[in-house]
């Protein structure tokens, strides 16, 4: 059976709490999906016990924001079963602050240009870790100012190019940084949708930084790019996810969960990959004391 190793619910930017998530999953007959936040980590040992009560594996997983300074790019990072996941909260906290900061900011400056009160648009990022941009979004729809989060006035207030916006900077970590404090952790590092951000020329850059794995099955790549990727991977030997991505109503495009999705061979090989790199490294270290003794 595929799974799904790319979900968000609302502790970040979904619009679906963890146990709908799993029942969605359960009933769409997906038996493993990942619970991915946004540098947030609280949903990892709930959505376990209550994925083992659906009979759904819950692959503890995080997505953690960094940026290519030399690119000038931003990049996520998935973070795969961390042996001590606590160990990445600092960075996730880190990062979190910077986000409320910017939050914030973009919250007054629409509470200024619209009739609407901060208080209104904190109630809609009730029950996230953050204010993301589609709780704004979700009230300036609800106060009848858009008829959906992603349209006209989305692109107004948060693309770059547009001299309306009113984006605020946000300080995110070095992707060597984040692939460095994913395997302190003893997690598995995997570069989420390059297709999203356009990180295809960085990829070999990152792979001499370790990482471990690229999303290769996800709504922002076509055939001819899942065909790149692959033969990238291989070239690399690196693992291949899939996910669906899937935010719910917040989510840019309208996706099923399990609409992109991992085999069950790339599965098998991420759930064992951790494993295998041990005994390749216990093999190196005995060759390696093997010349010495000679």
């Amino acid at each position: 059976m595929a799974a799904d190793l790319h979900c968000h619910t609302k502790l970040s930017d979904g619009s679906v709490g963890i146990e709908d998530l799993i029942v969605i999953a359960q009933k769409s007959g997906i038996d493993t999906i990942a619970i991915t936040d946004h540098d947030c980590l609280a949903g990892t040992v709930r959505g376990q016990v209550i994925g083992k009560r659906y009979g759904v594996t819950v692959i503890p997983g995080v997505e953690i924001s960094a940026f290519d300074f030399e690119a000038g790019k931003k990049v996520h990072i998935l973070s795969y079963l961390a042996d001590a996941p606590n160990r990445l909260e600092a960075v996730c906290k880190r990062i979190s602050v910077a986000r409320k900061r910017a939050g914030q900011i973009m919250m007054l400056k629409v509470a200024s240009r619209f009739p609407i009160t901060s208080d209104f648009i904190i109630n809609h990022a009730s029950g996230s870790t953050n204010l993301y941009k589609q709780h704004i979004m979700h009230a300036l729809m609800d106060a009848g100012y858009t008829e959906k989060i992603f349209g006209d006035l989305y692109y107004a207030l948060f693309d770059a190019s547009n001299e309306t916006n009113i984006l605020a900077p946000t300080k995110y970590p070095s992707v060597e940084e984040v692939i460095n404090e994913i395997h302190g952790a003893g997690g598995i590092a995997v570069l989420a949708h390059p297709a999203q951000f356009n990180n295809f020329n960085e990829i070999e850059k990152y792979v001499s930084m370790g990482l471990d794995g690229v999303e290769v099955w996800h709504p922002s790549a076509d055939e001819e790019t899942i065909t790149k990727l692959s033969a990238l991977c291989k070239k690399n030997k690196l693992l291949l996810t899939g996910g669906s991505d899937f935010h719910g109503i917040y989510g840019q495009k309208t996706v099923t969960l399990g609409a992109c999705a991992t085999p069950q061979e790339h599965l098998d090989k991420l759930m064992g990959y951790k494993a295998k790199k041990k005994r390749a490294e216990r093999k190196a270290e005995k060759e390696a004391a093997l010349k010495i003794a000679e």
